[in-house]
């Protein structure tokens, strides 16, 4: 692999490790694919010749997908936390998210078709959630604990009271 990043998110798939890096590219601004590795050789989740790994640019992030095949699965401990500056730009990354195979869950995470968890989080929660006013930081806590994908609307009511 050629790559001048010294610390690159590598992410465990069975099998379609390219197919996710494909739609995180069309998804996501600052996002490519790179180089796909060949495996060489039979491996215990796949065959010569077969996607082994695929270089990948998530928002910025270096990463890479392996084919490690069903071992591991992905899980909430680990997500891509990504600041919206609206709504039209929470829907847009939910709706593409969760209308391409995703589930929704709470509080602004979502989960992809292959599993990897993302919080679509706009800035204006974090914003509210930081806010001086105790009292107004546990109003907006407390609506964004009723949400799915967040409403930054209901946001800004809870913040004013």
């Amino acid at each position: 692999m050629k790559t001048t990043a010294k610390n690159t998110v590598c992410l465990w798939f069975d099998g379609n490790a390219e197919e996710a890096a494909r739609f995180y590219a069309a998804t996501f601004p600052d996002s490519s694919v790179g180089a796909l590795l060949r495996a060489p050789g039979d491996f215990p989740s796949g065959k010569a010749g077969d996607v082994l790994t695929v270089e990948f640019t998530l928002m910025g992030i270096p990463c890479i997908g392996l084919n490690g095949g069903p071992v591991f699965t992905h899980c909430e401990a680990f997500s891509f936390q990504v600041a919206t500056a609206d709504q039209a730009e929470t829907d847009r990354y939910w709706n593409a998210i969760v209308g391409n195979g995703g589930q929704e869950s709470a509080c602004g995470w979502c989960k992809d078709k292959w599993g990897l968890s993302w919080q679509i989080t706009p800035v204006a929660l974090t914003d509210a959630l930081t806010d001086p006013d105790p009292a107004v930081a546990k109003r907006v806590f407390e609506a964004m604990m009723q949400m799915g994908k967040i409403d930054i609307a209901l946001l800004e009511a809870a913040r004013r009271g």
